[in-house]
């Protein structure tokens, strides 16, 4: 569990620096499973690092991530975060959304985000 604590509070700093890119890179699986809401998952590295990448290119200004809660158990972890940036088309970008990570091998090998659609 101690590794646990380490790693998302690693991954929770570089996204708190506006580094998404560096934790795709650093904290999760080749295998890796993203999902936001229902959205249809996301399914490999590869394949997330092109949705990763047109995102940010969306992104006109990032202000802030900030955890708000974390939460800790058996290869498990949620964090609620607190968005704040600037986005192209939809403007200003502040809400909350919870980040469930499930780890494999000391990696995020299932990331679902559970957000509104503000």
């Amino acid at each position: 569990m101690k590794v646990l604590i380490e790693r998302i509070g690693d991954l929770n700093d570089l996204v708190m620096q506006g580094a998404s890119e560096e934790v795709l890179e650093q904290f999760y699986h080749d295998e890796i499973i993203t999902q936001v809401n229902d959205d249809i998952p996301v399914m490999g590295k590869n394949a997330n690092r092109k949705v990763l990448k047109s995102r940010l290119n969306d992104i006109l200004e990032f202000k802030s991530a900030k955890p708000l809660k974390v939460t800790i158990g058996e290869q498990i972890t949620m964090v609620e975060w607190h968005m704040n940036y600037k986005h192209k088309v939809l403007g200003e970008r502040c809400y909350t959304q919870v980040a469930v990570h499930d780890w494999r091998d000391g990696k995020v090998i299932k990331e679902k985000l559970y957000c509104g659609n503000k």
